[in-house]
């Protein structure tokens, strides 16, 4: 029983095959007649009360059905007009009487206008719209799969939500898609109803005349009847998948049902129903017009809208009432995390005045602490911290901070979150050891349109440019989210674009928060697993002090630090065998790194191949022999011919990056490797350059640009 309940659909489309071939009784078309007009009621329903297209996704195979259906119904309702004298069920000349009313021409004139409504407006709009759905979401799925490569490369998302919102802009490029030609089948099913209206009226009445002998008035009522009704039955279940049809391709930016759409956003604009009202009430000084009906309307429309615009002023009054943030500038919003603090501050008196709490000396330096991590906002982006009001920072801090740990091997410290009274009401920064390093602006009401490279069309917006990035960017309304999608822009909500900034600032700054405690740290959590290890290298052969700098400077260049355990061998490895001098971090460093060679490759390989610029072999034995010796080891003393050259030449290869989605990479020797990147990093802190001995074997390197030495260069000593 089961297994025949999983073949019904096919079951049901086979019976819809023999209608075009086994006559059916009076009886069992109008079984099939009521049945096509409740699942067409169904499909209308379902498509006014889902919040997403995807939620209806079998609507163009269940169209298609529904189609077949409905022509296998016309199928054998015209075998039955014209071979049983224009009797075809009760339901069909019930619906013929209804709407002739004796009189043929109207009948039929009120049926064309049905049916002519159905294929001008309804359908041929449905059709044009999903064409264009299909186009603008096809032309918009290179910027969505930007944006969620740009959350997930943030540590916003997750690979596993990653993936999910892939196959959810693929399952919509195919459902708009199929709903574009879905909508062919219904602009053919208008064709064939009228096709079939003719056939029915003219082929029935040639036939009444020819054979049953009665007068031409009896035959063309008769038949007349028969044809309007069997064209209703068939063209009201038509005219609501129509309906739904355009229904479910233009809520393309719906939140909600249809109900809750319309509700909420007529309830939102009270002056508008008011204005109408108004409007309604003036038409009543027009002669000969219904006044009562009128002034109902006016009156009603008036008293709506003003009862709406006075709930919508009770409602900020009620929400300021129940409680919220302080002054700006007077006190902290949150830490994280944030415990401690709370505690703390439950704990401490709470001093008579200001002059009162620091005549006490230890109290005074407490403002002699320097927090890892500050951001202060301006009192219009306190919604975006505060949970109270459904801030989310603070949960997007905490992803942040475990998906950057997993990366790159390192804890972020704790993140003070403050209100500042000394910012615009819009602006934020953000201080790495009590110094602003970075600062931005967000319009919390609008999202962030990143413009891609040659845009076609230039949506409405504010000019600004993305803090993280510096990308060409326009503040949008809401409402204009989807169409800035369509036209290639990456749209992006304002809580994304701070924390997207601020996770490329503490990317950028990570090397300066690792502090002597937490390497002391790692270090402990590293002799969970490998106490042996530890004991060997601590400190008879390394220091905690040249740890921190090893990892310090892996960290400055982007190297995760993960593998700690590997780090603590080389250098074990690089002292014990070779009796390199503990003092030379740089060697020590180039062969941590040469043993990190798979970590480093995957960061910067894609698809089996690496894209790099080289130096060109004269000029890099140029620079080896500019090396020069000095207190703290060697350093490169290029000419400033020579530097210029190599920076404008550097500065025009690096645009060859633009197009791809790896970073930048500069190949080089490893006697060469880490002077060039001191020499460059000044200029280009994000471009790494790595040596031939951190590529692993199976890589194939992709040369798309080389730096050579120019004639006019001159080498300094």
């Amino acid at each position: 029983m089961k297994k025949l309940l999983s073949y019904s659909i096919v079951l049901f489309v086979l019976t819809i095959i023999l209608l075009l071939i086994i006559p059916l009784p009076e009886a069992m078309v109008d079984v099939a007649i009521i049945i096509n007009m409740s699942l067409s009621l169904m499909i209308l329903i379902i498509t006014m009360t889902i919040k997403d297209a995807l939620e209806f996704s079998i609507f163009p195979s269940l169209l298609l059905i529904t189609t077949l259906f409905r022509l296998g119904i016309n199928v054998s309702t015209t075998r039955n007009i014209l071979t049983s004298g224009g009797s075809s069920g009760k339901i069909i000349k019930a619906f013929g009487d209804f709407i002739l009313q004796g009189n043929v021409v109207v009948g039929i004139v009120i049926y064309m206008i049905i049916v002519l409504m159905q294929f001008l407006v309804i359908t041929k709009g449905a059709e044009r719209v999903s064409e264009v759905a299909a186009r603008f979401t096809l032309d918009a799925m290179p910027g969505k799969q930007m944006a969620i490569d740009a959350d997930l490369n943030s540590g916003l998302i997750d690979e596993q939500e990653a993936k999910v919102r892939r196959e959810k802009i693929q399952r919509e490029a195919d459902f708009y898609g199929s709903m574009d030609g879905a909508t062919k089948i219904v602009k053919g099913d208008s064709v064939m109803s009228l096709i079939t209206t003719a056939i029915n009226l003219i082929g029935g009445s040639i036939i009444g005349i020819i054979q049953s002998g009665e007068s031409i008035g009896t035959v063309l009522n008769t038949y007349s009847i028969a044809t309007v009704g069997d064209g209703l039955v068939g063209q009201i279940p038509a005219l609501l998948i129509s309906v739904a049809t355009g229904m479910i391709v233009t809520r393309a930016v719906s939140e909600g049902s249809l109900n809750e759409d319309i509700s909420k956003q007529f309830m939102a604009q009270p002056v508008a129903i008011m204005i109408s009202g108004i409007v309604i009430a003036v038409l009543s000084v027009i002669p000969g017009m219904p006044v009562p009906q009128l002034a109902i309307v006016s009156v009603g429309l008036v008293a709506g809208g003003f009862y709406l615009y006075r709930r919508m002023e009770r409602e900020p009054q009620l929400a300021l009432a129940g409680g919220g943030i302080g002054a700006p500038g007077s006190t902290t919003l949150r830490g994280y995390p944030s415990d401690e603090d709370s505690g703390r501050e439950e704990e401490a008196p709470k001093p008579v005045s200001e002059e009162e709490f620091y005549k006490d000396v230890n109290n005074v330096y407490s403002l002699l602490s320097v927090e890892a991590i500050e951001m202060e906002f301006g009192y219009s982006l306190i919604p975006l911290v505060d949970e109270s009001v459904g801030g989310r920072l603070i949960n997007r801090i905490i992803i942040f901070r475990r998906q950057y740990a997993q990366d790159m091997g390192f804890v972020i410290p704790s993140i003070r979150l403050r209100d500042s009274s000394g910012l615009n009401t819009n602006q934020y920064c953000i201080k790495i050891k009590g110094e602003e390093v970075a600062k931005g602006e967000l319009l919390i009401d609008y999202f962030l349109a990143l413009e891609p490279e040659n845009p076609e069309v230039e949506i409405d917006g504010i000019e600004t440019i993305e803090p993280a990035y510096g990308i060409p960017s326009r503040w949008i309304r809401p409402e204009h989210r989807e169409m800035a999608e369509i036209y290639g822009y990456t749209v992006i909500d304002p809580l994304s674009v701070l924390v997207t900034h601020l996770s490329e600032v503490v990317k950028q700054h990570a090397h300066e928060l690792i502090t002597r405690q937490e390497v002391i740290h790692l270090v402990e959590n590293i002799k969970k697993t490998s106490p042996e290890l530890v004991e060997e290298a601590f400190p008879n052969f390394i220091s905690y002090s040249m740890l921190q700098k090893i990892l310090t400077s892996l960290l400055k260049e982007g190297v995760p630090i993960k593998d700690l355990e590997t780090i603590i061998e080389t250098v074990l490895e690089t002292v014990s065998d070779t009796g390199l001098p503990v003092k030379d971090v740089d060697g020590l460093i180039e062969n941590i790194r040469t043993a990190l060679k798979r970590t480093i490759t995957r960061m910067y390989c894609e698809d089996g191949s690496m894209k790099v610029i080289t130096l060109d072999s004269e000029l890099e034995r140029t620079m080896v022999g500019c090396l020069s010796k000095g207190e703290r080891g060697y350093y490169l003393a290029l000419s400033p011919d020579v530097l210029q050259s190599v920076i404008n030449q550097l500065t025009g290869q690096l645009k060859k990056f633009n197009s791809l989605s790896q970073s930048p990479v500069v190949l080089t020797s490893q006697v060469m490797r880490v002077h060039f990147y001191r020499l460059i990093d000044q200029f280009y802190p994000n471009v790494r350059v790595l040596s031939f001995n951190e590529i692993s074997n199976n890589v194939q390197i992709q040369s798309i640009g080389s730096l050579t030495l120019e004639s006019r260069g001159r080498v300094g000593a």
